[in-house]
């Protein structure tokens, strides 16, 4: 289409008739006479005048915009670009939930800098009418504070000075960037740099210098050594650029507004659930509840539930229905009190005395009335977990007397149930609550459902027909959200202009309840969560860990940022080879391989820019072009869903039908031959689908954003016995095996493009690599009790420059450490903690996971490990010491027992030998207790209960009993000292 040469008014898109000399704030002639009429002559922006338009900025119809360094632009400096479409308008619906769209055309606002901003009906952007607003107001109480100005002396003063507050935070970031100090990162950057020199000084000294008479040993651990340093690179460059970033909700409310009229942005809450009997409906509801009373307009929050792979369970559908009906009371109790943590299990069972705080009667009354009504809905709910254990001889039988009809879990139909938003259920308040809605897909014999990935699918494709938010925040059922505030703190990013335009996903650390002081076994992941994440933030963004992240659902559509650049294409002509020099032809020839190499990237991204200034008629056949429904599948309603960037239910879909279209799109057939789970959605192919979800995200060339509240904004819960907690390692780290064995490699996928930064990669190639560490790691830790039993070692006798480079390469090891603990501000316990689970999952849960890895991809074997329970005595943390038997176990096990073994021989060893041999022993024994501190928690798990004996005290009274053993032996004081000399002078003789 042509582009008109005049610049558009900021305000309809008609032609401009002036503007603001100092921003070029383009006003229409009507625009401008319904301003002065209004008395309002100045720029309404920065209060310039205005003059004839600049011809420069004519081209497009764009006006730009500069802010610089992600500050607010004074007055007179800001300068914007709009890219508007004249003939198209955006509808907003009165709830602002759903907005619509026109038959005849729609518009979709292209922002470059800070103008991504939510329109009203006549195109302008929602905050900008909210300033006028407010300088209006600010108008009419100076005329009020002149009139009263005997009556009341301070108060207009006041109000004064707050709308100029509420005026300047309008215009300022919502968020910005706390860069982590010099004095911290400088000396942390310079260690890295001298351990890499020490490193390869280190590795020259030791492959120079093989030791021959145990050079089987040798060898093996210089390649362990390497093996080791390239790992330590892959995990600490990406740390190079770590930052730290702040929020501003009460910008966020200053320029959005808050209440009925909010110009925030929707948000669809997505939970997974499988099993109930496994993961407890108590722990689900729990959830769902803070998720109905989280922070932010009501009509603006839908929560969907999906009920998967071994759903379709009525203990689930029933087990929400109450939860939607204690809800009722829950939702008003938590917001006239503003209480945290808003999921009810959690906040009663926080020990405070409200009685010695002094809270007022009546909150201590209504709470102790609201604990009993949920003590009430916990016996219901277990009454129906106590039902759902006894399967009945035919069907199974709801509450309202009706029989339920998906009684195979592996057969049965789409199923969709909203509990509230639209069925007129309202609190007890008399309030409207948000959306809460069941979904159960498909599933029939014979098709590939893709577990959580292919639920997380079907939960996109429904959440798009119903409500259509233009972001989604995924939870696991037993996460719930413990900052009220967290949605807004994820806005603070999406909403921010001049950030969220290229960023896909928000991301929040995990954080765990039920976990003791000490984390035995790092469930609560420190390391990774406040230094790592902390560090890929400052590069691409952090990856995606499956729970608690805030998504853009355009990036899940496959759509590229805003700010792609066009990939140059190669087009050779036939004269080319006739008229052009073979080099020349050779190079196209290159260049077409290169761009036949982005075709799977880009599979699924489009322009929706290419697509904004057409007619309904022209984009339905700009559709069927570009093969929508090949990607998207075969649903008009979704089709147009997708091309909506501010979310909203398109105008021309039925209400009536909409719940027969999301039972279509989540039938099991529907992903057949389309993009779903390759280019769009959750990507299939490993069990650890987030990573691999991320990664091709980051290839398109979006960014992600790492976002630490002070309060945590969601906890969950973690499997914190030993044994469950390998087997959950276990599944990570076979999903990495699998990405490493696909094509979604990152050691070769997305070059292409060359849209992902080589510090992102190398930690993703760090995350699918880390499995294959626990082939070495198993090796290294045997070592020292290999040297132990035979008497030999792996090292040489150092010169002194050979003791210069090892003792440098420990110093450089605990001083990185150190700094990083500096600029982390994570505790020595933490990291420890993090040390020490590295090595137990390492030769144990990875070390399976890459022959399992390895298998599935060969033979197409899935090895199973199966795990026995013991009951305990304890109550609190009782889990936590529970024992229960798997063969993950089995090679740490081996592991100590022939390192304790090695630890006996060795000094029995020296003990025989004489002192000379005590040297040679202090070196290898140095080395096998390295390996038994770091077992050391796993030998406590061992142990079981907490009340047992600590394993320390049994392991160092097995050691110097054999020491005081073998020392009795040897002195052998029942021999007398005659006998003794009889002795030594047979031995001179041949006796």
């Amino acid at each position: 289409m042509m582009e008109s040469a005049v610049q558009p008014c900021a305000a309809c898109g008609d032609d401009a008739h002036a503007a603001c000399r100092a921003c070029s704030y383009a006003l229409c002639k009507a625009c401008l006479d319904e301003d002065a009429a209004e008395g309002r002559t100045a720029c309404a922006r920065c209060g310039g005048e205005y003059g004839a338009p600049d011809p420069a900025h004519g081209q497009g119809g764009a006006v730009e915009e500069e802010v610089e360094d992600g500050h607010a632009p004074a007055a007179g400096g800001l300068r914007e670009r709009v890219t508007m479409a004249s003939q198209l308008s955006d509808h907003q619906d009165e709830g602002g939930h759903a907005r619509t769209m026109s038959t005849h055309a729609r518009t979709i606002s292209s922002v470059s800098g800070v103008g991504s901003e939510l329109n009203d009906e006549s195109g302008r952007p929602i905050w900008k009418n909210r300033v006028e607003s407010w300088k209006e107001k600010k108008k009419e109480k100076k005329a009020s504070a002149k009139k009263a100005a005997a009556k009341a002396q301070a108060p207009p003063v006041e109000e004064q000075i707050m709308d100029e507050k509420d005026l300047t935070d309008a215009y300022e970031p919502l968020s910005r960037i706390i860069p982590i100090s010099k004095n911290k990162l400088t000396p942390y950057r310079a260690v890295i740099i001298m351990r890499l020199i020490v490193l390869g000084l280190f590795f020259h000294y030791r492959i120079t210098n093989p030791v021959y008479s145990a050079f089987g040993l040798w060898m093996t651990s210089v390649i362990c050594e390497i093996w080791f340093g390239f790992s330590w690179i892959l995990d600490q460059f990406p740390k190079w650029c770590p930052i730290n970033r702040e929020t501003y909700v009460d910008r966020l409310i200053a320029r959005y507004g808050d209440g009925e009229d909010s110009g925030l942005a929707p948000v669809d809450f997505f939970v997974s659930t499988v099993d109930p009997l496994k993961e407890p409906p108590l722990i689900t509801a729990n959830t769902v509840l803070s998720i109905l009373v989280v922070d932010y307009p009501v009509e603006k929050i839908s929560c969907y539930v999906s009920d998967d792979d071994d759903g379709s369970a009525m203990l689930t559908f029933e087990s929400l229905a109450e939860t939607a009906e204690f809800g009722r009371k829950w939702v008003p109790f938590c917001k006239k009190y503003s209480i945290e943590p808003r999921a009810p299990e959690f906040y009663f069972s926080q020990k405070i005395d409200y009685l010695k705080d002094k809270i007022h009667p009546s909150f201590v009354k209504e709470r102790r009335a609201m604990k009993r009504d949920y003590e009430e809905y916990k016996v219901r709910i277990n009454a129906l977990v106590a039902k759902a254990q006894k399967t009945p001889e035919e069907v199974w039988i709801m509450q309202d007397g009706t029989p339920w009809p998906w009684n195979n879990p592996l057969d049965h139909l789409g199923m969709i149930q909203v509990f509230l938003g639209e069925t007129g259920a309202r609190d007890f308040d008399g309030n409207e609550l948000p959306r809460l809605v069941y979904v159960s897909r498909e599933k029939r014999p014979g098709y590939q459902h893709h577990k959580k990935a292919g639920a997380m699918n079907a939960l996109v494709r429904v959440s798009a027909v119903l409500t259509n938010a233009p972001y989604i925040l995924n939870l696991d059922c037993d996460h719930y959200v413990n900052n009220s505030k967290a949605v807004r703190e994820a806005m603070c990013f999406m909403m921010d202009p001049s950030v969220g335009r290229d960023v896909c996903y928000v991301q929040f650390p995990q954080r765990f309840d039920g976990i003791d002081r000490s984390d035995r076994y790092a469930n609560r992941n420190v390391v990774f969560f406040d230094v790592n994440m902390k560090g890929l933030d400052g590069i691409q963004g952090p990856v995606y860990v499956g729970t608690g992240c805030c998504f853009y659902r355009q990036a899940l559509y496959g759509y590229g940022p805003p700010s792609l650049p066009a990939l140059p294409k190669s087009s050779v002509c036939s004269w080319c080879c006739c008229c052009c020099p073979k080099k020349k032809a050779e190079k196209s020839e290159r260049e077409m391989h290169r761009d036949s190499r982005r075709e799977d990237l880009e599979s699924a991204i489009f322009n929706l820019r290419e697509i904004d200034n057409y007619d309904e008629y022209e984009r339905s056949m700009l559709i069927s072009q570009m093969s929508f429904e090949k990607s998207f599948g075969l649903s008009s309603v979704f089709i147009e869903s997708t091309l909506m960037e501010n979310g909203g239910v398109p105008e021309s879909a039925n209400p009536s039908t909409l719940i027969k279209e999301a039972i279509h799109v989540i039938s099991c057939g529907y992903e057949e031959k389309t993009e779903w789970g390759k280019e769009i959605g959750w990507i299939y192919g490993s069990v650890t689908e987030d990573i691999l979800t991320g990664f091709k995200m980051h290839c398109r060339g979006w960014r992600s954003i790492y976002c630490m509240p002070i309060r945590p904004a969601f906890k969950g819960s973690a499997p914190i016995n030993l044994s469950d907690r390998l087997h959950q390692v276990l599944r990570w780290a076979l999903g990495s095996v699998e990405i490493f064995l696909s094509r979604h490699c990152p050691l070769w996928y997305g070059y292409g493009g060359g849209r992902l930064k080589w510090l992102q990669r190398l930690s993703y190639i760090n995350t699918i690599v880390y499995p294959f560490t626990s082939l070495p790691l198993v090796a290294y830790c045997c070592l020292p009790a290999i040297c132990l039993l035979t008497g030999k070692f792996i090292i040489p006798t150092l010169s002194n420059a050979a003791t210069i480079w090892f003792l440098g390469l420990f110093i450089s090891i605990i001083v990185t450490s150190v700094l990083e603990l500096r600029w982390s501000g994570i505790g020595i316990e933490d990291w420890w903690r993090n040390e020490q689970f590295w090595v137990i999952g390492g030769v144990s849960a990875h070390l399976f996971a890459v022959f399992q890895g390895i298998l599935k991809m060969i033979a197409g074997l899935d090895t199973n490990f199966t795990v026995t329970a013991k009951a305990t005595d304890d109550t609190e943390f009782g889990e936590l010491y529970v024992f229960k038997w798997t063969t993950v176990l089995i090679p740490p096990t081996s592991i100590l027992v022939l390192n304790l073994v090695g630890v006996v021989a060795g000094f029995s060893d020296a003990l025989n030998s004489g002192y000379e041999s005590w040297g040679p022993l202090f070196g290898k024994v140095f080395f096998a207790m390295w390996v038994i501190m770091h077992l050391y928690p796993f030998l406590k798990g061992l142990m079981g209960r907490q009340n047992r004996t600590p394993t320390i005290v049994v392991l160092w009274s097995v050691l110097l009993a054999s020491v005081f053993s073998l020392l009795w032996v040897k002195i052998d004081p029942f021999i007398g000292s005659s006998e003794t000399a009889t002795t030594n002078t047979c031995a001179n003789f041949d006796c």
